[in-house]
């Protein structure tokens, strides 16, 4: 029988993606680990391997098709012995799939499914295009032969029988008013003649996922801030001397960072917590996700057990995955979990600013730019390289106290980053 290629779930919170292109070509060989697609997810686009073996008999959702729901028919593989003719039959899932097995490129984004006329007897399987043309013109869809894959009706069908005259009348339910006409399509309202000029650019899974997220999280999570000023002159002395030892690193200002949240983290361990409806959850490992800009949206790749790694160590890990994130490149385990956010825009100049929390972690540290600034040192007037940095905290999970704890930690260890190295 036909082996079924399903939509995977390729991370937690994944219910739909974009089949962003296929790498096998019906008719190739497949091998078990072979990568037959490249699917965006909510997340990242990411490689899907085979795990079976045989030849690609068919591919049901072509490349591009976005909204394609987890556990989707997408293709099948045809063992040895098989050929295309064991398709159909092979592959009675594919029949009883939703709207979505099997995208229809003509119909209209924003069209709702129509439901076909009422009649008794098999279901008919038909795109929700042909169900709305059907509908309108009153043809019973039980007279008419589907060309699309597996029997199925597409517009093409509907239009043909319509032409011809040679589909039956659809039957008027019961309960539907004998004089019922279909009612007009509503007139979309007229562009706004002084909106300025613009071009709209498609919305990605990972872009639409990552809208949602964050839009929950700042409707549902009880937001407060606290901001705390820490001096980076005697780090950036170190960071000198350390990056002038050495070829084999380059120390930035924020691995020192990564390096003071995680210690920070193991001082103050109720700061490296999530909310959970029935217990909070306080994590044993100290786990820190640093927030990268890619051209598809904001991923945050994860450094494990940070507070067991020196900064060279973290330096390179950095590096690596914030080099995988730019390029879609990162694996599930990279990205997902961490108990705690970084997201450091001091390198675009931004001196400070409030970031919204990564649910369902407790907190992000939002990282300024390191700015000369005036301050009061014994009395006098003196310049400092100054670094702004403002916790966003889950009132839920963290209270003020604990919050100002933490950010103590911190500030002491950026302060006095010898420390950081014991």
């Amino acid at each position: 029988m036909p082996i079924e290629i399903l939509m995977p779930a390729l991370s937690p919170t994944m219910t739909e993606g974009t089949l962003a292109r296929w790498l096998k070509a019906e008719g190739d060989a497949v091998k078990s680990g072979d990568v037959l697609a490249e699917i965006e997810t909510d997340k990242a686009t990411m490689e899907f391997e085979a795990v079976d073996e045989g030849v690609l008999g068919k591919i049901v959702v072509p490349a591009g098709t976005s909204g394609v729901a987890v556990n989707t028919l997408i293709g099948v593989i045809l063992a040895e012995g098989e050929s295309a003719a064991d398709i159909k039959a092979g592959a009675p899932k594919a029949a009883a799939a939703p709207a979505a097995a099997v995208p229809t490129a003509a119909a209209p984004a924003a069209a709702a499914p129509v439901a076909a006329a009422a009649h008794s007897g098999p279901r008919v399987f038909a795109s929700p295009l042909a169900k709305r043309i059907a509908a309108d013109a009153g043809i019973d869809l039980k007279a008419v032969a589907g060309s699309g894959p597996y029997g199925r009706i597409v517009k093409a069908d509907v239009e043909k029988a319509k032409a011809g005259g040679t589909a039956k009348p659809a039957p008027v339910a019961a309960s539907a008013p004998a004089a019922a006409a279909p009612k007009p399509a509503p007139v979309p309202a007229a562009a706004n003649p002084f909106e300025p000029a613009f071009e709209e650019i498609p919305n990605s899974t990972m872009r639409k996922v990552i809208a949602r997220r964050l839009t929950e999280a700042k409707a549902t999570i009880p937001h407060f801030y606290l901001s705390i000023d820490c001096e980076l002159d005697a780090l950036l002395k170190v960071r000198s001397e350390l990056n002038g030892r050495s070829d084999a690193y380059k120390l930035s200002v924020n691995d020192f960072v990564i390096r003071a949240v995680a210690l920070a983290l193991k001082k103050v361990p109720a700061a490296n917590a999530s909310w959970g409806e029935d217990a909070i959850k306080r994590y044993t490992d100290v786990d820190v996700s640093v927030a990268v800009a890619t051209p598809a949206g904001l991923i945050t790749p994860i450094i494990r057990h940070a507070d067991h790694k020196g900064l060279a160590s973290i330096s390179a890990e950095m590096k690596e995955l914030a080099g995988k994130a730019k390029d879609n490149k990162l694996k599930p385990e990279e990205f997902q979990g961490g108990g705690f956010t970084i997201s450091n825009l001091g390198m675009y100049g931004v001196k400070d600013f409030a970031a919204i929390i990564n649910p369902p972690q407790g907190a992000i540290l939002a990282v300024g730019a390191g700015l000369q600034r005036p301050v009061v040192k014994a009395g006098a007037l003196a310049i400092a390289t100054v670094m702004t940095c403002t916790l966003s905290v889950d009132h839920r999970v963290i209270d003020g106290a604990v919050g100002a704890e933490f950010l103590a930690a911190f500030k002491k260890l950026i302060e006095d980053p010898l420390s950081m190295l014991l």
